[in-house]
């Protein structure tokens, strides 16, 4: 593959998320999310792991400011953890959690790094679980308030701002199957969705009015269905998945309301709509952020019902994490978005790789897999501008190292390597990799 150019105002960043770095878990007067209440009940994590202490970026916020600078990061998108600002999720502030991230905001403009900040990235606060969370349409205010005191606080200086990140996991991972906080097993999954997405559409005019001038998005995770054949029975199977986990939250932000044929299925689940709801979740927004990592490939399974899809493991390369490495389904997601949703802007906020990396005798990390998979969607990614895709920025996942959520410290997707008995940090050749990229905006030739 010949060398490739990046748009010359393209932006650069990696991407992190609270509770999977910041450690800290009750200091400072930080209020109990629904993550530690998860990770610390046994067996809900793997080998009991939790983020009490994480990468302790909590403390270590400067040494890892200054290594996002010599990275070369333009942006740095980051989450903050509701609890830490409101203990109780409503009610007294925690003046000394704001502070947190006003000093990390300002250390970020201070190294020339664009912040962007993520509101809500899973950490509700227990309290508000306690009174059935997302299932509950209160939490929609209490979101709507904890974004207008997080942004007079930070409105001036942050100017991205995304309401969620992956509004699909919170409802089905959490919800439904259990395997997230707060683990709950067929809840009140259609609820939540809702709830979530309602949120959104409250919290985007306090953005508005809060920070001027600012971007103003969700970021979604999607999962492209590719039919397991050419048969009809594949091919409707795979458009009844991809109702079920990329339109079903599209459509209504994107004004469509929620897609007919998810709705005849399983409608049945979803509670009562108000007249409003759906134009407020179709609330305006400046861009999309899309977070891939890898496709789903679908058969029909009359068994599973009421969607009737199964998954196949099609022949092909595989991280750690057992998903298939195809790069070309992002280049074709992003023209279908551009296409189907006219976002005016999108940013890849999520992408990246988990590999088990081990520290060579020289103390370097040679993950030549990652930096692979980088370069190809990063390829990928140029070849969907070409295609009229209005792509403003790539952020790679992650930073660091860190909590895999129910994974615990067993998969690592960072760039750079953290040691977590000693916190010491690690840059990896993905990470010289990406640095290099940043400095030429692009890619050198690179083979197919």
């Amino acid at each position: 593959m010949a060398a490739i150019t990046f748009p010359n105002n393209f932006i650069w960043g990696a991407a992190t998320a609270a509770y999977q770095i910041e450690g800290a878990w009750n200091a400072d007067g930080k209020g109990e999310s629904i993550w530690d209440r998860f990770s610390h009940t046994p067996g809900k994590v793997h080998n009991n792991d939790n983020g009490d202490v994480a990468c302790d970026h909590y403390h270590r916020w400067r040494d890892d400011i200054a290594l996002m600078r010599e990275l070369g990061l333009q942006a740095y998108r980051f989450s903050i953890a509701w609890p830490r600002v409101l203990p109780e999720g409503t009610g007294a502030i925690n003046q000394a959690g704001l502070d947190f991230y006003d000093r990390l905001v300002d250390g970020l403009l201070e190294a020339g790094i664009t912040p962007f900040a993520t509101l809500y990235h899973w950490d509700l606060p227990q309290a508000l679980q306690d009174e059935n969370g997302w299932a509950n349409r209160a939490v929609v205010g209490a979101f709507a308030n904890y974004t207008d005191i997080v942004s007079r606080r930070l409105g001036d200086r942050v100017k991205h701002w995304i309401t969620h990140n992956e509004p699909w996991c919170t409802a089905f991972l959490g919800n439904h199957l259990g395997v997230h906080a707060p683990g709950l097993q067929a809840g009140p999954t259609l609820a939540v969705a809702h709830h979530v997405l309602l949120s959104h559409g409250a919290a985007v005019p306090v953005l508005r009015a809060n920070s001027p001038g600012a971007e103003v998005g969700i970021t979604l995770n999607f999962s492209p269905a590719y039919p397991a054949s050419d048969s009809a029975e594949d091919q409707a199977a795979a458009q009844r998945y991809d109702g079920f986990f990329n339109r079903w939250f599209l459509d209504p932000l994107y004004g469509c309301g929620y897609p007919e044929d998810m709705v005849a299925l399983y409608g049945q689940m979803l509670p009562a709509i108000p007249a409003g709801d759906l134009e407020k979740i179709a609330v305006p927004t400046d861009f999309l952020g899309v977070n891939y990592y890898n496709r789903a490939v679908i058969n029909d399974d009359p068994t599973a019902l009421p969607l009737r899809f199964g998954q196949v493991r099609p022949e092909g390369e595989y991280t750690a994490m057992d998903w298939e490495v195809y790069p070309d389904a992002l280049r074709a997601l992003l023209v279908r978005l551009a296409r189907d949703y006219a976002p005016p802007k999108l940013y890849i906020t999520e992408n990246g790789a988990a590999y088990d990396d081990a520290l060579a005798p020289d103390g370097t990390i040679h993950d030549e897999a990652r930096t692979r998979y980088l370069a190809s969607h990063l390829a990928a990614v140029h070849a969907a501008i070409g295609d009229g895709v209005p792509l403003a920025g790539y952020f790679a996942w992650s930073l660091m190292d860190n909590f895999e959520w129910a994974e615990g410290y067993n998969k690592r997707f960072g760039i750079v390597y953290v040691d977590y008995p000693t916190q010491r940090r690690t840059v990896k050749d993905s990470a010289l990799f990406f640095s290099a990229a940043i400095g030429r905006n692009g890619l050198d030739e690179i083979e197919n």
